[in-house]
């Protein structure tokens, strides 16, 4: 930004030398834009141009700080540098020196250009606060934070440097930026404003392939962050980071699909990244892309998948078809346990989706995920939504009942909460229960009656009064000692329990046996039953007679 080549005396100038020398300049342009004859109408608008820049001189001026800021300083030197072009220029055109009409235009076009910048930046070094900070570090002296402070004086400038000057310029702040994010993000983060994010946003879309690249770095810090997410949306980067998915280099497009995946987590975001196109390209990542992007972008499909009013749009994009395959080839581990919680999704509540999906070979494809040493609650989730849609020899040749004991004993607590539910859903039949018993499932279910989670308890509940209808099921339930001891706890009468019905439903079905009525009335099941009834428990009237009447008639024999 230094005018006159050569000059020793340029490098030392004062923020106050460049002031006088940019006001002295002013007056001079004008006098030689006024004399120019040709191409008035160019002419005409750079004069307007020049009018505006004694204003934006005094607005720097009057800051108190603008001394003492090297940004001021720069600009004033670009604004000396400027008015000089614009002598030179109009002299040429006096004299008519230039060659050719079309040359002038486009130089006369380019001094325009010069010119709003320098008018923007002039404006904006009084918005981005920046001049302030020049003393922020004094003003803390003596402090234990003065470091800090410094520090941030200096990232704020940083920062003001990315929306004032040439392309070239923001290209070395945008360097020095990727750099300090390493060091010191958090301090970044904390003097980050919004007027920062435009700015940034604006880089996304330079046509410099290596800003582009350092940009989308340096946004993906600030999504994964979790500080800037309505700021990044809101300044419009959705647009832009799904182009550079698109055709981006290899390092843009897996940090403009880990932006995507963290900004897809809000609802609202995930819509608009539906709305801007974005689904096709990520679906085509979970493809082709390196492990890295591919499972990003997996991520955010799934978060996308949670939206209810979008799934259609997915399928209609083959998102069934390339969640299954990643389910079966993967990369990561990640990539899958993405893919399974996106077909959850996907099969939650739409019958469409769930026929695509079985149609597609998915129930074998989670099956096969299952059978891992560690089962993964959304694939059991999925596996769950579509056992209702098939038939029980599909089911069964499938080895869905292996899957499901497997789950049962090794898989975490949301797992097999899962696994019972789908156990549900799938006793409609006497030959599924006698099969479900069969395989052991029944022990597992009851251990999960003492889980922690209301909710597991009460589908394991459920589950298990399904089961029992099914005589041998119900033999087997009741040569379980903890059965009766863990059914009668569930008779709990207080909102938070869910499960009480159903275990009226299991104890009513062992009431049969006079061990099981003994086990019943000595835990207290007397008690709660008769808060049951007056809850109007289906059930516990009728279970609460039994009991009583057993009771009363132990009472006579004894005497």
């Amino acid at each position: 930004m230094v005018e006159e080549g050569g000059n020793e005396a340029i490098y030392t100038r004062s923020a106050e030398e460049w002031l006088l020398h940019a006001r002295e300049l002013v007056p001079l342009a004008l006098n030689k834009a006024r004399e120019v004859k040709g191409f008035p109408g160019r002419w005409k608008m750079i004069i307007s141009k020049l009018e505006q820049i004694p204003s934006r001189l005094s607005d720097l001026s009057s800051h108190p700080c603008f001394s003492k800021n090297a940004l001021c300083k720069e600009q004033l030197q670009s604004v000396s540098k400027t008015l000089k072009e614009v002598i030179e220029l109009a002299e040429f055109c006096v004299g008519e020196k230039h060659e050719g009409k079309l040359r002038m235009q486009s130089n006369l076009d380019a001094l325009s250009g010069k010119l709003d910048l320098n008018l923007r930046d002039c404006g904006l070094l009084i918005k981005t606060g920046v001049l302030g900070e020049a003393t922020l570090p004094l003003a803390m002296a003596g402090s234990s934070s003065e470091p800090d402070a410094a520090a941030n004086g200096n990232i704020r400038e940083l920062l003001a440097r990315l929306q004032i000057g040439h392309l070239e310029a923001k290209h070395r702040a945008l360097d020095s930026l990727v750099g300090v994010m390493k060091d010191d993000e958090k301090n970044v983060l904390s003097v980050m404003s919004r007027s920062n994010i435009a700015a940034l946003v604006q880089l996304l879309t330079a046509t410099s392939p290596r800003i582009r690249e350092k940009t989308v770095t340096v946004i993906c810090s600030l999504a994964e962050s979790g500080s800037c997410e309505n700021w990044l949306v809101s300044e419009g980067v959705l647009p832009p980071l799904i182009r550079l998915v698109e055709s981006g280099s290899a390092v843009g497009k897996e940090k403009a699909t880990i932006s995507l995946q963290r900004l897809s987590m809000s609802a609202e975001a995930a819509r608009a990244i539906v709305g801007h196109g974005g689904v096709r390209p990520l679906v085509e990542i979970c493809q082709t892309g390196d492990s890295v992007s591919q499972a990003a972008s997996a991520s955010t499909l799934k978060n996308i998948s949670a939206v209810p009013e979008v799934r259609q749009t997915l399928a209609e994009e083959g998102i069934v078809k390339v969640m299954i395959n990643l389910l079966d080839c993967g990369i990561l581990l990640g990539s899958k346990e993405y893919a399974a919680e996106c077909l959850q999704n996907l099969t939650a509540s739409n019958d469409n989706l769930r026929r695509s999906v079985i149609s597609e070979g998915g129930i074998r494809s989670l099956m096969a995920y299952l059978a891992g040493p560690l089962p993964q609650e959304s694939a059991v989730g999925a596996l769950r939504n579509l056992v209702g849609s098939v038939s029980m020899e599909v089911l069964v040749s499938l080895g869905f009942l292996p899957r499901i004991v497997h789950v049962l004993k090794s898989g975490s607590l949301g797992a097999q909460q899962a696994a019972a539910s789908a156990i549900c859903r799938v006793c409609s039949s006497t030959e599924m229960k006698k099969l479900i018993g069969e395989v052991g499932c029944i022990p597992l279910l009851l251990k999960m009656l003492d889980a922690k989670s209301n909710s597991a308890r009460e589908v394991a509940a459920q589950a298990v009064s399904s089961l029992m209808t099914f005589s041998h099921n119900c033999r087997e339930v009741k040569r379980d000692d903890k059965s009766v001891p863990s059914l009668v706890q569930l008779l709990d009468p207080s909102p938070q329990n869910t499960a009480k019905k159903y275990a009226v439903c299991c104890l009513g079905l062992l009431c049969s046996s006079k061990k099981c009525k003994k086990l019943m009335v000595s835990y207290g099941a007397i008690g709660y039953l008769k808060k049951l009834t007056e809850m109007d428990i289906p059930g516990a009237k009728k279970l609460l007679e039994r009991l009583e009447r057993g009771k009363l008639r132990s009472f006579f024999t004894r005497k």
